[in-house]
């Protein structure tokens, strides 16, 4: 039976996890946040059961990339979700501008399409003290947040699996 709270609403705040991998897939580029990111996401994953071997980290050069190796891993029946992580800093032009928006809209499209969750931890800082900040810092971890999210999308998937069957 569908968990419902006292106001007959269904989320995904608990619930039962499926079996399958979450992948994971960072970039490299801002090393430092996105190393932190990575251990926010693996630590929030494995509080809620999931082993190591359901948690591939797969790393890309940059935000950009993102996308395209999300859309790859979604391809394997294995994998249930994923979790897009990077940091864009601005700069003198406006290139971030372009990365940001074309990575977020790609993703978006990407889990419409495949009906799989895609968590979007993309930092888009205007300076490297506030990725800083959301990579651990004083404003928490992007990267917990990505797989909070996650695991609560995949709950709430199982919930509507039983009211809202295909």
């Amino acid at each position: 039976m569908t968990t419902e709270n006292n106001q007959g609403e269904i989320s995904g705040i608990d619930g039962t996890l499926p079996a399958g991998k979450i992948v994971i897939v960072a970039s490299r580029y801002n090393p430092a946040i996105c190393d932190s990111l990575v251990s926010g996401s693996l630590e929030t994953l494995s509080a809620a059961g999931y082993a190591s071997a359901q948690t591939p980290v797969i790393r890309v050069p940059g935000a950009w990339e993102l996308p395209s190796i999300v859309d790859r891993c979604l391809q394997n029946a294995d994998a249930i979700a994923a979790i897009a992580l990077g940091c864009v800093i601005r700069g003198e032009t406006t290139h971030d501008e372009h990365i940001n928006r074309s990575v977020s809209l790609s993703l978006m499209e990407m889990g419409v399409r495949t009906g799989r969750p895609i968590a979007f931890g993309l930092l888009t800082c205007n300076t490297l003290e506030q990725a800083i900040q959301r990579s651990g810092g004083t404003v928490g971890n992007k990267g917990n947040e990505s797989a909070e999210a996650i695991l609560e999308l995949l709950r709430l998937e199982a919930k509507l699996n039983e009211c809202l069957p295909a």
